[in-house]
């Protein structure tokens, strides 16, 4: 059966009362049998951050179909050190800076302007390498096993405060995890449903949040598909909204064996 996937954003009421776009931006592939998804998270005092967010994302994305595409690489069959991992990471995050750069002088704004938190994971049915710069998180699950936190979001010194790619210090705050053997399900998120997804006391992730989402995409052919509004509905829900105020996006991956 091989990777299900979804990724969704919805725009927080916050924005919608003070007429703001939508800041958040999630998207992912599927080669093979590796899967690559990328979230971003569009800084909140940045004018055009929901601009940033949607070309970080699509750098990435483009950075990962190319190496897959190449003939003579077997891309990402082989599992990554921890080591290699930051230094494809740290090239991507790179591609990003120059991207926002361009765009920053092409269309007249501050590079600050542009302004995103940046989640990035590759996941293969033997291993997932992952990374974070700034706040949202990234949850996984083996068989068998709890829900797993990646990383604690990072919030910086102040309230409301993190790191962003555009950040003088943003590859010094990367964070880079790799871990072996089957991982289910992974969840990457902006910070606008930590609140409900991951108990901030521990930074545990909140079971009860987690398992629907997986069940939907066990129980689903086609995620996302023309009639399939499940994961849009809950984040535009009335019961989610009076709980956050800011964008919401999802990202939702499952690894199905073949019967």
């Amino acid at each position: 059966m091989g990777w299900k996937a979804i990724a969704r954003s919805a725009m927080g009421t916050s924005h919608q009362e003070q007429k703001i776009p939508c800041q958040d931006c999630g998207d992912y592939r599927i080669f093979n049998d590796v899967i690559v998804g990328v979230v971003a998270d569009g800084a909140g005092s940045a004018k055009s951050s929901h601009i940033g967010s949607k070309l970080a994302v699509k750098t990435v994305i483009k950075c990962f179909t190319d190496i897959n595409e190449l003939p003579d690489k077997q891309g990402f069959s082989q599992p990554l050190s921890e080591i290699e991992a930051k230094e494809v990471f740290t090239k991507f995050v790179k591609e990003v800076i120059t991207a926002l750069n361009k765009q920053a002088v092409n269309k007249g704004y501050s590079f600050h302007d542009l302004a995103c938190t940046l989640l990035v994971f590759v996941a293969t049915p033997e291993w997932v390498a992952a990374m974070q710069i700034g706040d949202g998180f990234m949850v996984v699950r083996s068989q068998d096993a709890e829900y797993q936190l990646l990383f604690e979001p990072d919030k910086g010194e102040f309230f409301n405060e993190t790191t962003f790619v555009t950040s003088a210090n943003a590859l010094e705050e990367m964070q880079v995890q790799v871990i072996s053997g089957k991982q289910e399900f992974i969840c990457a998120s902006t910070d606008g449903l930590e609140k409900v997804a991951i108990r901030l006391s521990d930074w545990k992730p909140h079971p009860p949040f987690f398992k629907p989402l997986e069940e939907y995409l066990r129980e689903t052919d086609n995620p996302g598909g023309n009639d399939d509004n499940y994961i849009i509905d809950f984040l535009n829900s009335e019961r989610l909204n009076s709980r956050t105020d800011d964008d919401k996006t999802l990202l939702l991956c499952l690894f199905e064996e073949e019967i």
